[in-house]
């Protein structure tokens, strides 16, 4: 029985969250792939809490179960859902969220008490989007003007990848002409011509997850990390060799959420079941070499799926159902704060905007003196596992039933 429940649980594990219209490319303040521009759930915009009971809704409008976040360029909001038949990757007027096109792109993933519909975040380049369907784990480059097939591939077919216990998951990242994800199979990390499909390397025998890859630079070399369901690793983008490797394992493989930069040369990684958190140091060691030092590990900060904010040395995010900030350098809380459930956030500059798993929104300053908002309302009925969104002014947030665009604008 104790088992069946953590198997329910591990639902929350999904990872959640880009954009175009053709020969555009996306402004500074568009958010384009799972978790903003850098993908460490920042932007740089400054919002305006709302005055009076409630903030200013631009447009609310029905949407089909799902997880995958919202990713918004040119003027062009996309993201995925599914008519409980088959899933769809979508495209919205940002404006009006009229919807532009709907385009095919797997069939209808069912998990039940664990939520059903597509988990990955279109990642938005250029006049192209990517995005990956959560049954087949189908890999689709699509025309951001009309939803049009570019090329794609089957991670299953293709490369004898295993759908993960709860579904693909993962949102693709672009580095340069190249795009690079996990793809499952006899080596599990890939990258692709992102203009034609074309394979150019493959790389790694660790077991794929369900967290999305980053690409950052530290000790002068640029490097793209994975946390895989075995742990940290870190690849040359170019040619795919590894560079370095921290094992990490958690019940059920849900290590979910994202790894966290923390600048010039840690990285910060947090799972749920009882695992906890750790920060690692990398260190050049020779040419292109590198050194892993674990700095700390402790049980304070458990991610189940939402990832945290980093912010002058303190560290924003949930510890499971908690509000935490805990200090990045040693990993000690310095506060907590219930109310929020499994929720998930982002930070505005020095602003959190907090979304509850039942559609409270908050924000507030992200300070270590604690959370206090400045605004708070509910927003949104039922199921809210999907992140934040901040585009131009405009909040973007998703239920399992509907979306809002609310305006933040100062």
């Amino acid at each position: 029985m104790r088992q069946d429940k953590k198997r329910v649980l591990c639902h929350y594990f999904l990872v959640l969250v880009s954009i175009g219209v053709a020969g555009w490319e996306a402004t500074a303040d568009d958010w384009p792939q799972w978790r903003g521009p850098n993908r460490d759930g920042i932007s740089q915009e400054v919002v305006k809490a709302w005055s009076g009971n409630q903030p200013t809704v631009v447009w609310r409008k029905p949407i089909g179960e799902g997880f995958s976040a919202i990713s918004v360029a040119n003027g062009r909001a996309y993201t995925m859902d599914t008519d409980e038949v088959d899933e769809f990757v979508l495209c919205l007027d940002a404006k009006t969220g009229d919807e532009i096109w709907r385009v095919k792109s797997g069939e209808f993933y069912k998990e039940g008490q664990g939520g059903n519909g597509p988990r990955s975040t279109p990642t938005v380049d250029g006049d192209q989007l990517y995005t990956i369907s959560a049954v087949e784990g189908r890999l689709l480059a699509l025309k951001v003007e009309d939803g049009s097939t570019v090329w794609s591939v089957s991670l299953k077919a293709d490369f004898g990848s295993k759908r993960p216990t709860w579904g693909y998951s993962m949102s693709p990242i672009v580095d340069g002409d190249r795009l690079i994800t996990e793809v499952g199979g006899e080596n599990s990390i890939a990258a692709f011509d992102k203009t034609d499909g074309t394979v150019l390397w493959r790389s790694s025998t660790y077991k794929l997850g369900y967290s999305s890859p980053i690409v950052v630079s530290s000790g002068g070399v640029k490097q793209t990390v994975f946390f895989t369901a075995s742990g940290l690793v870190s690849l040359n983008p170019a040619d795919g060799t590894r560079y370095w490797q921290y094992d990490w394992e958690t019940s059920y493989n849900v290590n979910a959420a994202t790894p966290v930069f923390i600048p010039d040369d840690q990285i910060f990684i947090s799972s749920g079941y009882g695992t906890g958190a750790a920060t690692v140091r990398i260190q050049p060691s020779g040419d292109k070499k590198f050194i892993v030092e674990e700095l700390w590990r402790n049980k304070v900060m458990k991610n189940h799926f939402a990832t945290v904010v980093a912010q002058g040395g303190y560290l924003y995010g949930f510890d499971n159902s908690i509000l935490k900030c805990i200090e990045a350098r040693t990993g000690k809380e310095v506060w907590k704060q219930r109310g929020y459930g499994k929720g998930s956030l982002m930070l505005a500059r020095d602003q959190l905007i907090v979304l509850s798993d039942k559609g409270k929104l908050a924000i507030g300053k992200a300070t270590p003196g604690g959370f206090k908002p400045e605004a708070e309302d509910k927003v949104l009925r039922g199921r809210c596992w999907t992140m934040p969104v901040l585009a131009n002014g405009k909040l973007y947030l998703r239920s399992m039933s509907e979306v809002v665009c609310l305006n933040l604008s100062s």
